[in-house]
């Protein structure tokens, strides 16, 4: 699962060169949900860069706590929750990292998962909006989890979908043939990704110092 993120400054620019910046990008070294978190959506034909809450929060739910901040990519469609907005309501959301934590002897170890060579994920979520007044909404997100590439299973079972560079028009599109976006929820490549461990201190939310990211240990990739 997808509990804490690493979002590190980022030129979207290269990723998405029509991209239009309505908010500027959310930093931080530790992002836990139910916080606001910088989403890519379609408007006009156009991709739009603006902040939501993160945790799905659809109009008919009644206590914030259940907010879902990740949806599994198995239950899209079974779901009531998800799968409105899994046809109609698809965002990518740029990090730099995701934070998740192996069970060892002692006590659990983090790790950050990034690119190999330290470049950005565009990561798959669904958004949804709820109307606080007839002028006035809020709109909330949750990533979509498939299952983790081999390298990564014994830290994590569950890691975010990536969406790569050229299938990001296609993702955000809400005409796309629903047998096409399934398509791109599929396991990340293994050479894509790598891990390595960090400080406990990430363990608390309340931490957010650059040292977050700052590596311990070796990074764990696959052997070419």
């Amino acid at each position: 699962m997808a509990g804490r993120l690493y979002i590190a400054p980022i030129d979207l620019q290269p990723l998405l060169p029509d991209l239009i910046v309505d908010e500027p990008l959310v930093i931080s070294p530790n992002l836990p949900p139910r916080q606001r978190l910088s989403a890519i959506r379609l408007e006009a034909g156009r991709p739009h860069l603006s902040s939501l809450f993160w945790g799905l929060t659809p109009p008919w739910l009644k206590v914030l706590d259940h907010a879902p901040h990740c949806a599994r990519a198995e239950a899209l469609e079974s779901r009531p929750m998800f799968n409105e907005a899994f046809q109609a309501r698809r965002c990518l959301i740029p990090v730099s990292g995701v934070y998740a934590w192996r069970s060892q002897a002692g006590a659990k170890q983090p790790y950050l998962i990034t690119r190999v060579d330290r470049g950005p994920l565009l990561l798959a979520g669904l958004w949804s909006r709820f109307h606080t007044s007839l002028t006035e909404h809020t709109d909330s997100l949750a990533l979509i989890t498939v299952a983790s590439p081999a390298l990564l299973a014994p830290i994590t079972e569950r890691f975010p979908a990536v969406i790569t560079r050229p299938d990001t028009g296609a993702w955000l599109d809400p005409r796309t043939p629903m047998t096409e976006v399934r398509s791109r929820l599929s396991i990340a490549p293994g050479e894509l990704l790598g891990a390595f461990p960090v400080s406990r201190r990430v363990n608390h939310p309340a931490y957010q110092e650059p040292a977050c990211a700052h590596p311990i240990g070796p990074m764990l990739r696959q052997q070419e």
